[in-house]
């Protein structure tokens, strides 16, 4: 069972940081080129696309499964994995989300933008780095 719980850690993982990863480096950068109707019309069809169980059973099962490794493993890579993997969940929770029920709420791309791309590098590089613990275990 513990090998199953730190494989499903990986890969959870492993898929969350690269949706982020592909956010930052393709998603947002198309999107700056576009009209700013555009741009919204875009994002809020990604927002209301994105919540569904296949990708829920990767947000929350990425956090859940590598806190769930240190019920068998507690060395530091583990730990880090699993602090790190919360940290993501949170950064996106905290920042993204709400960023997200702005622009749905009518606000322009302009203030949107610059901070929903920064918080995104960094729930990018957290994930980056909850993976690589985890491979490390």
């Amino acid at each position: 069972m513990d090998e199953f719980v730190l494989q499903a850690a990986r890969v959870t993982s492993g898929l969350l940081a690269g949706l982020y990863f592909a956010f930052a480096v393709s998603v947002m950068p198309a999107l700056k080129r576009l009209p700013d109707t555009t741009f919204i019309e875009v994002m809020r069809t990604i927002n209301l696309v994105i919540v569904n169980p296949v990708f829920l059973v990767v947000f929350l099962g990425a956090p859940a499964s590598a806190a769930a490794v240190l019920l068998y493993d507690r060395s530091g890579w583990a730990i880090a994995g699993a602090a790190l993997g919360v940290l993501t969940l949170l950064v996106t929770a905290i920042f993204n989300i709400p960023l997200n029920n702005e622009l749905e709420g009518g606000r322009k791309p302009g203030p949107f933008e610059v901070p929903w791309v920064r918080w995104n590098i960094v729930r990018t590089l957290t994930g980056i780095a909850s993976l690589v613990c985890l491979v490390l275990v």
